[in-house]
C-alpha cells in the first residue's frame, strides 16, 4: 500500500516508566515546529500518551498501575462503564483541578463529572489536542451483549498532524471505513470472546491503513490471543506491527 502525506518518523525508543517496568514509544516528529508523542503502555486497555508537557491517560485502572507515582493528569479520556475501563479510584488519584475528564454517557454518569461524548461528537480542547468519539460495538451473534452499538466510545485523538486511533472495545464495524489512511497511529483490541478475533483485526487494519499498529487489550481472558499472527498477516502491507508487553 502506498502511504500518501507523512507527517512524521516514527521510531521506537525503550524506555522504562519509574520502576513499574512500562515501555513507552516515542513518536518522532518530521515536522520543526511540533512535539514527539510518547507513549506509555501500561497493561490491557490503559494507555498514556506525553504531547507539548501535558500528559493524556486513557482508561486508567488501579489493579494495571500505581497512579499514585505516576504524573497528574491533563486529560483522562473512558471508552466505557466495564471495570477494565472505568475505575474510580485511578481517577482520583490522577484528578488535579484543572484535569479535563472525557467520556461515554455512562462513565460520566457513574463519575458524576466530565464532558460526555456520543459516538461523532468531537471536542477541540485546544489547537494542538481535538478528541473525536467514534463507534466501539460488538457485531458477532452471541456476542451482541459484551458492547452494544451507540453505548461505547473509541476515540480519535488529534495531536496537532498526527491522529491517533484508540479503538476501544470493539469488533470490526463498518464505520472504520471513514478512518482510511486519515490514521497514523491505531490501537485495536484483539482478544476473545470479547473483541477482535486476529482475523478481524487483520481486516481492520487493511481498512484503516495506518502507519504503525498496535494491538492492544488481549490477555485476561480465558482464551489465549496468539498475538504474532496478526504480524504475520499483515506482512504484505506496508503497515508496521509493533507488539509490546500489554499482558
Amino acid at each position: 500500500m502506498k502511504i500518501k502525506n507523512l507527517l512524521i518518523l516514527l521510531t521506537f525508543i525503550p524506555l522504562i516508566m519509574n520502576a513499574q517496568n512500562f515501555e513507552k514509544d516515542v513518536i518522532k516528529s518530521l515536522n520543526k515546529t511540533t512535539d514527539d508523542i510518547t507513549i506509555t503502555f501500561i497493561k490491557h486497555g490503559s494507555l498514556a500518551f506525553e504531547y507539548k508537557g501535558e500528559t493524556i491517560y486513557i482508561d486508567p485502572v488501579s489493579a494495571y498501575a500505581d497512579y499514585s507515582k505516576m504524573s497528574k493528569a491533563d486529560y483522562i479520556l473512558i471508552t466505557h462503564d466495564h471495570y477494565d475501563h472505568l475505575d474510580l479510584k485511578a481517577i482520583e488519584l490522577l484528578k488535579k483541578p484543572s484535569t479535563k475528564i472525557i467520556g461515554n454517557h455512562k462513565s460520566i454518569e457513574q463519575l458524576k463529572e466530565g464532558i460526555a461524548l456520543r459516538n461523532g461528537d468531537i471536542k477541540a480542547f485546544s489547537e494542538s489536542f481535538i478528541v473525536l468519539a467514534v463507534a466501539a460495538y460488538n457485531v458477532t451473534e452471541g456476542r451482541l451483549q459484551f458492547h452494544p452499538k451507540g453505548e461505547n466510545n473509541g476515540y480519535v485523538i488529534g495531536f496537532d498532524g498526527t491522529k491517533v486511533y484508540v479503538a476501544g472495545d470493539t469488533e470490526f464495524i463498518p464505520e472504520m471505513e471513514s478512518l482510511k489512511d486519515r490514521i497514523s497511529i491505531a490501537f485495536l483490541p484483539v482478544n476473545q470472546p470479547y473483541t477482535m478475533t486476529i482475523e478481524q483485526a487483520i481486516k481492520a487494519a487493511k481498512t484503516i491503513n495506518p502507519k504503525i499498529l498496535y494491538p492492544y487489550h488481549y490477555g485476561e481472558t480465558e482464551l489465549k490471543t496468539p498475538i504474532e499472527k496478526l504480524a504475520e498477516g499483515l506482512k504484505d502491507t506496508q503497515i508496521e506491527v509493533r507488539i509490546r508487553k500489554m499482558e
